[in-house]
C-alpha cells in the first residue's frame, strides 16, 4: 500500500540527507534552558491554535536521527526565540501510546518529520528544509515572512535568483487584480519548495525576455532551460507549471550537496522512477549519459522520472534497493507502488531497448530479499522475500507474522514474548494432532525484504498480522503480551485441519 511506500521513501531519503544530520553531542555553548515546546495530546491543538506560525517535530525517543537532530532543533529554538516575531518550534513524542491519535491525524509514516503550521494549524506543510540549526534557522524566517519578496533592483534579484535553486517570479503590471492573487495563493501553497518574488520590471532579472510586461510567471533554475515563462494563472495549471519544470530531465545524484534537494523532489515524485547507477570516472561516462539522456528526453512526461547516480554517493540506494557494485552499469525502475524492475551490467546502447521491454510489460519484478535461512528451527520462524509465498501465503497454516526493523526498540522488548508465544503453541499436543499449524513468523528486517505491499499496510514497526489456516486477514492492534496474543490466535484460528498442501509441516 501507498503507506509502506511511504515509509520505503522516508528510509531511501534519510539515506541521502542523513549525514547532514548533526552529530549526538550538543555543543559547548549549548544553551541550557529548553527553547522547544513539548507538546503532546493534552496540549497540541490548544497551543498550535494560538500560533500563526508553529513548527512540530515528531519523532521517537529510539530513533538514531531523531538523536542527532535533538541538540541542532534545541539550537535553532533558541536563536528563533529572539526573531521578530519569534518564531516557536514544538516537538511531539509520536511513538508514545497517548499521541497515536496525532501521529495517524498529521500522517506521520517515519521519524523525525517535521511539520509547519499555518493560521492556527489550519494550513499545515511538510518542512523540507536543512536539518542543521544555522541552516533550520534561515530557511524559517523566510517561511515565517512574506510568501513573495517585492524585487526593486537588480540587487534584490541577485540576492534572490542564483545558480543552485529553483526560483519563481511573478511580472506584473500592478500588485493586484485576480492573477496577482493567484500568484499570491500559489506562493504560499509552495513557499516550503521553493522561493517566490514579484517584480513590476523584468529588465531586473538576471534571465529572460526583459521585454515582457506580465502577467508573467517565470521559473528559473540551475539546469535544463535556465529560464522558463508560463502566462496560465490559474493556480493548479500554475502548480503543476512549477513542479513539472522543477524535475530536471536527468537529476543527478553525486556528492554535490547542491543536486540532493532535486535528488530528494526527484524520490517524492509520483512518477516511476528509472535509476541509472555507474561509475562517473569510467571511460564510457559520456556515452552513458548522451544515450540515457536520449530516453529521458523521450519518455519526458510520460510518468517516468529519470535519474543518474554515481556508485561512490550512492551507498544508501544500494542498501535500500538490496543492489551490488559488481551490477554496475546497471538500471532500477520502481513504480508508485514499489515494484522494482532490474537490469545490470548494461551497455549504453541498451538502455532505450530495456526501457522499451519495461513500458511493454516483458520484464519480470525484481524482489529485494535477503539470504533464505539454512538452519529455521527456532520457536519463531523466519521470513525472508524469497520464502514469503510459501511460508506465509501459500503455506495452508494459521500464521502470526510480526513486521520489524532491527534498530526499532519496540521490537526488541516485543521479541521475548513471541518467543514465549510461538514455544507455547509448538508444545501444543492439540495442534499436532489436528495438523492446525499455529506459526509465529518474524518477516526478517522488514525493511531489507519486499513484501506485498498491497496486501500487508504496515505504517510502522512491530506491525503483527494474522492470517488463517483459509486466507483471513487481520491485523493484531491488541495488547503485547503472551495471553493477549495467544488468546488472539486460538479466536482468530481456523478450527478445522488445512488441506494437504504437499509440503512437509514446518
Amino acid at each position: 500500500m501507498a503507506s509502506m511506500a511511504r515509509i520505503w521513501s522516508f528510509l531511501f531519503i534519510v539515506s541521502i540527507i542523513g549525514s547532514s544530520f548533526a552529530t549526538e553531542s550538543e555543543s559547548e555553548d549549548a544553551p541550557s534552558k529548553e527553547f522547544v515546546l513539548t507538546l503532546d495530546s493534552s496540549n497540541f491543538h490548544d497551543t498550535v491554535g494560538k500560533h500563526d506560525f508553529i513548527v512540530v517535530e515528531f519523532y521517537a525517543p529510539w530513533c538514531g536521527h531523531c538523536k542527532k537532530l535533538a541538540p541542532e532543533y534545541e539550537k535553532a529554538a533558541s536563536l528563533l526565540s529572539s526573531n521578530d516575531p519569534p518564531v516557536i518550534l514544538a516537538k511531539v513524542d509520536a511513538n508514545e501510546e497517548k499521541n497515536k491519535g496525532l501521529a495517524s491525524e498529521f500522517d506521520i509514516s517515519g521519524f523525525p518529520t517535521i511539520k509547519i503550521l499555518r493560521n492556527g494549524g489550519k494550513d499545515i506543510q511538510d518542512y523540507k528544509g536543512p536539518r542543521d540549526a544555522e541552516g533550520i534557522v534561515a530557511f524559517l524566517k523566510k517561511q515565517s515572512g512574506p510568501a513573495s519578496r517585492e524585487i526593486k533592483s537588480v540587487e534584490d534579484a541577485t540576492a534572490l535568483v542564483d545558480d543552485k535553486k529553483i526560483v519563481v517570479v511573478g511580472v506584473f503590471p500592478e500588485f493586484s487584480g485576480e492573477k496577482f492573487e493567484n500568484f499570491t495563493a500559489l506562493a504560499q501553497k509552495l513557499r516550503s519548495d521553493y522561493e517566490f518574488g514579484h517584480t513590476l520590471d523584468a529588465k531586473l532579472l538576471p534571465r529572460g525576455e526583459s521585454s515582457a510586461v506580465g502577467p508573467t510567471i517565470r521559473l528559473f533554475k540551475p539546469f535544463d532551460e535556465l529560464v522558463v515563462d508560463f502566462e496560465d494563472f490559474d493556480v493548479d495549471a500554475s502548480e503543476k507549471f512549477v513542479e513539472e519544470a522543477s524535475i530536471p530531465v536527468v537529476t543527478l545524484f553525486n556528492k554535490d550537496p547542491d543536486n540532493h534537494p532535486f535528488v530528494i523532489k526527484f524520490f517524492n515524485s509520483p512518477n516511476a522512477k528509472a535509476m541509472l547507477f555507474l561509475n562517473f570516472s569510467s571511460e564510457n561516462v559520456d556515452a552513458f549519459k548522451s544515450k540515457y539522456r536520449d530516453v529521458a528526453e523521450q519518455y519526458k512526461g510520460k510518468g517516468i522520472s529519470f535519474l543518474m547516480g554515481d556508485v561512490e554517493a550512492s551507498q544508501g540506494a544500494f542498501q535500500y534497493f538490496g543492489l551490488k557494485e559488481d551490477q554496475v552499469p546497471l538500471i532500477v525502475i520502481q513504480t508508485s507502488d514499489g515494484q522494482k524492475y532490474l537490469k545490470p551490467n548494461l551497455g549504453p546502447d541498451q538502455i532505450s531497448l530495456w526501457v522499451k521491454e519495461y513500458e511493454e510489460g516483458n520484464v519480470l519484478p525484481y524482489k529485494k530479499s535477503e539470504a533464505v535461512p539454512t538452519v529455521n528451527d527456532e520457536p519463531v520462524k523466519i521470513v525472508v522475500a524469497d520464502n514469503f509465498q510459501d511460508m506465509v501465503i501459500n503455506s495452508g497454516k494459521n500464521v502470526l507474522l510480526e513486521f520489524y526493523a532491527p534498530w526499532c526498540g519496540h521490537c526488541k522488548k516485543l521479541a521475548p514474548i513471541l518467543d514465549e508465544v510461538a514455544a507455547s503453541f509448538q508444545n501444543d499436543a492439540d495442534v499436532v494432532i489436528a495438523k492446525i499449524v499455529n506459526l509465529i513468523l518474524r518477516c526478517l528486517d522488514a525493511t531489507a525484504n519486499d513484501i506485498p505491499s498491497d496486501v500487508f499496510d504496515v505504517k510502522g514497526y512491530p506491525t503483527l498480522y494474522f492470517r488463517s489456516a483459509s486466507g483471513n486477514l487481520s491485523q493484531y492492534d491488541g495488547d503485547r503480551t503472551k495471553d493477549d496474543m495467544i488468546e488472539f490466535i486460538q479466536k482468530n484460528r481456523d478450527k478445522t485441519a488445512h488441506q494437504d498442501t504437499g509440503k512437509d509441516e514446518l
